[in-house]
C-alpha cells in the first residue's frame, strides 16, 4: 500500500467492543491481577478478538488513531484524509457524505475489515 490515510477513526461502541458503553458497562474501570479491566460491578470490559492486532498494525504502519467526535477541526485533518469505521450504516452514510473514506463494521473491527478500509482509502 503506497497511501496511507492520515487518521483512522473508529466509532467504539459495537466496533471495537460488543457493547454501549454508556448503558452496558458501569465506570469506575480498574485492572485485575492479571490484567483484565473490570468495570464497577466487576464484569470483564472486553474488546472484540482481533481489535488489539488491528490497533497495533495502525500504530506500526505509523497512522495516526481516534475515537469518533469532532475531529476535524481538533486535528486538522481533512475528510479526504480520513478512514473511518463504524457498525451503524447511518453514520457511514452521513460522514461519507463529507468526503471521508468509510467501512460497516457489522460484527466488531477485524483484520480484513482493515485491509478492505485501508484499501479502499489507497484507491480514493
Amino acid at each position: 500500500m503506497c497511501r496511507l490515510p492520515g487518521l483512522v477513526v473508529f466509532d467504539l461502541d459495537y466496533t471495537l467492543w460488543p457493547f454501549w458503553v454508556d448503558t452496558h458497562v458501569d465506570p469506575p474501570f480498574q485492572r485485575d491481577r492479571a490484567g483484565s479491566v473490570l468495570d464497577a460491578r466487576g464484569r470483564p470490559v472486553r474488546l472484540y478478538p482481533e481489535v488489539p492486532a488491528v490497533l497495533e498494525r495502525l500504530q506500526g504502519l505509523g497512522v495516526p488513531m481516534a475515537a469518533a467526535s469532532r475531529l476535524q477541526q481538533d486535528t486538522g485533518v481533512p475528510f479526504a484524509q480520513m478512514l473511518f469505521f463504524d457498525d451503524e450504516e447511518r453514520n457511514i452514510r452521513d460522514v461519507s457524505k463529507l468526503g471521508v473514506t468509510c467501512v460497516l463494521v457489522p460484527d466488531g473491527m477485524t483484520q480484513a475489515l482493515l485491509t478492505r478500509g485501508l484499501e479502499a482509502f489507497a484507491r480514493s
